[in-house]
């Protein structure tokens, strides 16, 4: 991966002028000294960060944090209110939904017309233009306007053409959620390979398992804030303890994410004072040991909601406790849960990671209709899963 830098983003912002009436608008032009005549909502607040040649960055957050309107912003359809935004090469993007095309345009001429913003001549768009069909496979409607496209069409047809413009940068921003299963599996088999051939991608997605597979690094926005920027796994696991926070909590979450260093942690390793590896407990039923100073440094815990889990931990079916295991084998996940109020439709489940944090596997206790129909406050549950060990020698957590 180069060094050289790609996109940088110093200091951006974005604010919108926000009027409670429509003629605000027109007091605010003739008597502009007089009183605000609007408020002010800021999109993003001095946003800064950098992608280098090569790298591919994703940018999480909730919905209504900036992210769109960032990404708009390093694609020059928006301009920043303040700050600055520097790019280095040809960018092709994948914003809103069929934006550049002219639904009464057919798929060849959006091809044309696409491909000519983007900065190719004709020449060039016809030479790439059964690349870019084959890829978007829609047949005949390719002579069709685009108007009668469904959303899946609409996109394959986008997406077909920005990655067949050669750019030395890819943006795109949700848009691939909209296609089905087998095609979304294409782009990002093509979007792996202009990776490995040195393109700089930077995209927008709420699904953690792609960002985990395809990212470098990672960046958090919150209400427009840039909140951090780290690895996939220490990144997203923060994005997901804001995400399912309660409401009154999550101010001080923002502030706990903001003071953290990911440096400080480590997926795991020995904790201080920790029994040595010499000291693991051989299961003589069956091959598992105990390493006492396997201990994850990086655990994360959500907040409270009105139940606690206590001591998760995984057992031999005689009930022996085992962290180092023999695959082919079966254990027990087990835990408790104290409730500390009410609560109704109670279910409980289990979920295995590898160390990057991408979800391999997991359970439930209970369909939806089966749930606890009450569990009252005070109350306790013993929780356990019996399962075969399947897994490919590694690390994994277990949440």
């Amino acid at each position: 991966m180069s060094s050289e830098v790609a996109i940088r983003v110093e200091g951006v912002g974005k604010c919108y002028a926000i009027y409670d009436k429509p003629h605000h608008r027109l007091l605010q032009q003739l008597f502009p000294n007089a009183r605000p005549w609007h408020r002010e909502f800021h999109a993003l607040r001095e946003v800064g960060f950098e992608v280098r040649r090569g790298e591919t960055v994703g940018i999480v957050g909730r919905n209504g944090s900036g992210k769109s309107t960032l990404l708009q912003i390093v694609c020059g359809t928006l301009t920043p209110s303040s700050g600055r935004v520097e790019v280095n090469g040809r960018i092709a993007a994948l914003l809103e939904l069929g934006a550049g095309f002219n639904p009464e345009f057919t798929g060849r001429e959006n091809v044309f017309l696409n491909g000519t913003v983007l900065g190719l001549t004709r020449a060039e768009i016809e030479a790439r233009f059964d690349s870019i069909a084959a890829f978007a496979d829609i047949g005949e409607f390719i002579e069709q306007p685009v108007k009668t496209y469904s959303s899946g069409m609409y996109v394959r047809l986008a997406f077909a053409v920005a990655i067949n413009v050669d750019p030395d940068i890819l943006v795109v921003d949700e848009a691939l959620s909209v296609g089905d299963e087998a095609f979304q599996r294409k782009c990002y088999a093509r979007l792996e390979a202009m990776r490995e051939g040195g393109a700089t991608v930077l995209f927008v997605s709420h699904s953690a398992g792609t960002v985990l597979e395809l990212c470098n690094r990672v960046v958090l926005l919150d209400r427009g804030e840039m909140l951090k920027a780290g690895t996939p796994r220490f990144v997203l696991s923060r994005y997901q303890k804001l995400a399912y926070a309660p409401v009154a909590q999550a101010e001080a979450i923002r502030a706990a994410i903001r003071a953290e260093d990911e440096d400080a942690t480590a997926s795991i390793g020995p904790s201080s004072g920790a029994a040595p590896a010499a000291e693991a407990i051989a299961d003589a039923a069956e091959g598992a040991q105990f390493d006492a100073s396997l201990v994850p440094l990086s655990q994360v815990r959500y907040v409270n909601r009105g139940a606690h889990i206590e001591d998760p931990h995984l057992e031999t079916t005689s009930g022996r406790r085992v962290n180092l295991l023999i695959a082919g084998c079966e254990y027990v996940y087990a835990y408790r849960v104290r409730f500390e109020r009410s609560a109704s439709g109670v279910r409980c489940g289990m979920l295995i990671r590898t160390i990057s944090g991408l979800e391999l596997a997991g359970a439930v206790t209970a369909t939806p209709s089966q749930a606890l129909s009450l569990v009252a406050a005070g109350e306790e549950l013993c929780v356990s899963f019996r399962w075969r060990c399947l897994l490919a020698p590694g690390a994994y957590f277990l949440n």
